[in-house]
């Protein structure tokens, strides 16, 4: 098993996109919906895998889709994003099942370790500093609207448009790790090294660079172990960052 620069690159730059974005959606209390959003790219993946399209192209189509869905909903009924979210990770799960082909079933939920194309590694790298930027030019407003949405609007924030652009992000984020990690674990690169960063630090600064940092060195040492031992690079990565969380713990104690 070789990993090739596009690939490694690649998986870092997703690795500190998903360190930063899971800091804010700790932040927002919804860390968990990363695991359950990944899997609104289900249906996309099974039917991309089914009709022979680019299975990345299929899963970004649906969460999209899905996400603007789950803000429409969210806006329409009054319930919590945690309520849309598990709603439609709930459909997208069966019609997922249904649609995507036995034989691919298990790389639509590990991923697999195809190598990217030019295209598919310019396109990943667009969107992960796009997500960067978006990050940095929006941190004050976000972290606003988390103590006082009132506040915000009131300051002239549009909290409706910027909760739906976050949900993109967080989408868009999960979209990089798709490859990788797959469906079902890409989730968990947004949730464990953002518990890490919470663990090890109490300001907002060391909080993101303390969560990037955690989660590229889950990436890299799962690559390393995926290289060294043949394990699948997907478990090796989750293995890694929840050792890493493991040892947060210890060091909290002290």
């Amino acid at each position: 098993m070789v990993f090739d620069p596009l690939t490694i690159t690649l998986a870092l730059v997703a690795a500190l996109c998903a360190g930063l974005v899971g800091s804010f959606a700790l932040m927002k209390r919804i860390v968990l919906a990363g695991d359950v959003i990944s899997h609104i790219a289900l249906p996309g993946i099974g039917l991309a895998f089914l009709y022979h399209i680019n299975p990345l192209l299929g899963g970004t189509v649906t969460l999209l889709l899905g996400t603007v869905l789950i803000w429409h909903l969210e806006k329409r009924t009054g319930l919590s994003t945690d309520a849309m979210i598990g709603v439609v990770f709930a459909a997208s799960v069966a019609v997922g099942a249904l649609v995507t082909p036995e034989e691919d079933l298990v790389e639509a939920l590990f991923g697999g370790l195809a190598s990217p194309t030019i295209y598919e590694f310019i396109i990943g790298l667009v969107l992960a500093l796009l997500t960067i930027a978006f990050l940095l030019k929006f941190k004050d407003r976000l972290i606003l609207t988390l103590f006082s949405p009132e506040l915000a609007a009131s300051s002239g924030v549009n909290v409706n448009r910027l909760n739906l652009l976050f949900l993109l992000v967080f989408s868009l984020t999960i979209v990089l790790g798709l490859k990788f990690l797959g469906a079902l674990l890409v989730g968990s690169l947004i949730i464990i090294p953002a518990a890490i960063g919470r663990q090890l630090t109490h300001t907002l600064p060391s909080f993101l660079l303390a969560s990037s940092l955690a989660s590229i060195a889950s990436v890299a040492a799962g690559m390393f172990f995926a290289l060294a031992y043949g394990a699948s690079l997907g478990p090796a990565v989750v293995t890694v960052a929840a050792a890493l969380f493991g040892l947060s713990l210890l060091k909290k104690k002290r």
